[in-house]
């Protein structure tokens, strides 16, 4: 029975089931950073529910990938990678307006929506795991989990500090990091999808 596809077939089902949740968990935590950031007046909550908005489409490319060929699976991982760099020169710009035009960010706000959207993360996290050695469009989803997971930390400890200084660089500075690992994930994904089409590309034999 190796040769019926039942388990290639078993493995799709068992990615789409993963990759819609993945999906719904990112798209209702993207709205309630956004709102929570506009509340708070935070750079770092406002950062991570952009990226949560990246990665709702990202999953969402993922989805369509679960079962197409490989080339296209490693054109789902490209576009995924430009729209991570494009989030973190997003969220840069933010962080350069609140700069000049100031902010007074909430540190209880950003801790608790932040501790929130950890848990969530750490749910896809534990998600993705059995599918983190798996096809291109797989590891990309695997890889903006991990940086959410470190991204959502970021903004915990900045929530602290804003709270202890009572200024708002701490979340001034998580806004800059988390455009850095954004960016930072979106090239290691263009990389990983450079070499996924060559592969494609390169001759049988």
């Amino acid at each position: 029975m190796s040769g019926c596809g039942c388990e290639f077939e078993a493995r799709n089902a068992a990615e789409r089931r993963t990759l819609r949740v993945l999906l719904g968990i990112n798209a209702l935590m993207f709205f309630v950073e956004l709102g929570a950031g506009w509340y708070a007046q935070s750079t770092g909550l406002m950062a991570d529910a952009l990226d949560m908005f990246a990665d709702a489409l990202v999953y969402g490319l993922s989805l369509w990938a679960v079962g197409r060929a490989a080339v296209h699976k490693a054109r789902t991982a490209r576009i995924s990678g430009w729209l991570q760099v494009a989030l973190g020169l997003g969220v840069l710009v933010e962080v350069a307006r609140r700069f000049v035009w100031g902010s007074e960010p909430e540190g209880d706000w950003m801790l608790g929506i932040g501790l929130l959207a950890f848990a969530a993360n750490v749910t896809c996290l534990a998600l993705l795991a059995r599918h983190r050695e798996g096809e291109v469009h797989m590891r990309a989803s695997w890889i903006f989990s991990a940086n959410d997971v470190l991204a959502n930390m970021g903004v915990m400890v900045a929530g602290v500090l804003v709270d202890v200084t009572e200024t708002r660089w701490p979340d001034l500075l998580i806004g800059l990091l988390i455009a850095a690992l954004v960016v930072r994930g979106g090239v290691t994904i263009l990389r990983e999808a450079r070499a996924a089409t060559a592969a494609c590309q390169r001759p049988c034999g």
